[in-house]
């Protein structure tokens, strides 16, 4: 008896369905059914793609174990920061939604439901956290561990970045009087007058400060905390990072003054003279947070019993059991300090591709972008070219000539 050509195409009277029996990625034969013989032939293509499947695609894992081993072969070339970052994202915002689907079960569908519950986070978190997902599929892709990337175009979404504005004169007189007497005060004239990045200048050495001639910081270090232990690196940030900034009289004098002092290779350092630990930094700022006003948490054992109490710090008001009172009534942080300093150049009139170079950002767009309002948006300025425009302008009279009914 001739053995039937398994390549042909079937008609299923009972069930009124076309049917075709292929391959599936194991060497079983299995029937595949349709409606329609298109249906059919898409169906056949494909279990024919599966065939061409990696051994890790025909397993169709689940996504969580898949991310991991991607995280895995990419840890050294991301850098240990970007790294702990991906992965807070993964157990956050990706495994929780994702991770229990298999692979190539994946539709467009669900990454669209799993973005849509972080619609209430920011949206960098957002961009972030859908980047990584269609990292990893582009991957899966290029492995042959999945047949299509079923990753839909998604809009940005998220909450938008809430703006920081940049400290005025007398809020950095008020910042600089607070800390005086802590070891804050270093770090905050650094970056309030040469707006260098927090990891720039927790690497600063002294052999990168030149206080004779033309007075510079040279940015050729970064430090970056790899599980609080610091890591000091000569890869910044961007190419862009690696520049010599000069800087004014007032960080000139009090940098001669400090560097009198020292006794480590680092401007600012422990007591040891080594480079700042990520707890370390935490109780340096803790000087300026605690200088804040505003509400407060702390906890306390009452009757063996740990019980939370919220306050309200003023403006003025003396901090239990401390020296200091809270004067600072205003927001202030690493970045806002850069902010500032970034900020006073384009208000001085500095162009902008000067303050792109200074402040070691990769692309004047970025500059342009973030500060175009400083150069371009601010009234008294918008005002002369508004005078111009319609100067001579008719302003309503009819100038002798009689109106046409």
């Amino acid at each position: 008896m001739a053995r039937r050509n398994r390549e042909a195409f079937e008609f299923v009277k009972r069930d009124r369905l076309y049917r075709k029996r292929v391959q599936d990625p194991s060497g079983e034969y299995i029937a595949v059914y349709a409606r329609t013989p298109d249906e059919l032939e898409k169906k056949v293509r494909e279990y024919d793609q599966l065939k061409d499947l990696s051994e890790t695609g025909k397993r169709n894992p689940l996504f969580s174990l898949y991310v991991q081993d991607w995280m895995y072969l990419h840890r050294q070339s991301i850098g240990h920061g970007t790294a702990v970052s991906y992965q807070s994202l993964i157990d956050t915002n990706i495994n929780p939604h994702l991770g229990n689907k298999r692979l190539r079960d994946i539709k467009p569908a669900d990454i669209r439901a799993a973005m849509n519950k972080l619609a209430h986070k920011s949206e960098s978190i957002n961009k972030n956290t859908y980047m990584i997902i269609q990292m990893v599929f582009a991957f899966a892709l290029e492995n042959r561990d999945v047949i299509t990337n079923p990753c839909p175009p998604l809009p940005t979404g998220g909450v938008p970045a809430k703006h920081r504005f940049a400290l005025e004169q007398g809020q950095v007189d008020v910042l600089l009087e607070a800390i005086k007497d802590t070891n804050a005060y270093p770090f905050c004239m650094i970056a309030l007058y040469s707006g260098l990045r927090r990891e720039e200048i927790l690497g600063l050495q002294w052999d990168c400060v030149r206080l004779k001639g033309t007075p510079t910081i040279e940015v050729k270090r970064a430090l970056r905390f790899e599980h609080n232990r610091p890591v000091v690196t000569e890869k910044l940030k961007t190419p862009a990072a690696k520049r010599i900034v000069p800087i004014p009289d007032l960080l000139v004098s009090y940098l001669a003054e400090l560097k009198k002092n020292s006794k480590s290779d680092y401007v600012i350092a422990n007591r040891d003279g080594n480079p700042l630990s990520g707890t370390q930094f935490k109780r340096l700022w803790n000087a300026v947070r605690c200088r804040r006003t505003g509400e407060r948490t702390y906890k306390k054992w009452v009757d063996g019993e740990m019980k939370t109490y919220v306050i309200y710090a003023k403006k003025g008001q003396k901090a239990n059991h401390q020296k200091h009172s809270y004067i600072i009534d205003f927001e202030v942080t690493p970045h806002i300090l850069r902010h500032t300093y970034i900020t006073n150049l384009l208000l001085a009139g500095t162009d902008i591709k000067t303050v792109q170079y200074l402040a070691g950002h990769e692309k004047s767009k970025i500059t342009l972008d973030i500060y175009a309002h400083l150069t371009y948006n601010r009234p008294e300025d918008i005002i002369i070219k508004v005078e111009a425009a319609f100067a001579g302008k008719s302003t309503g009279e009819h100038d002798g000539e009689e109106e046409t009914v």
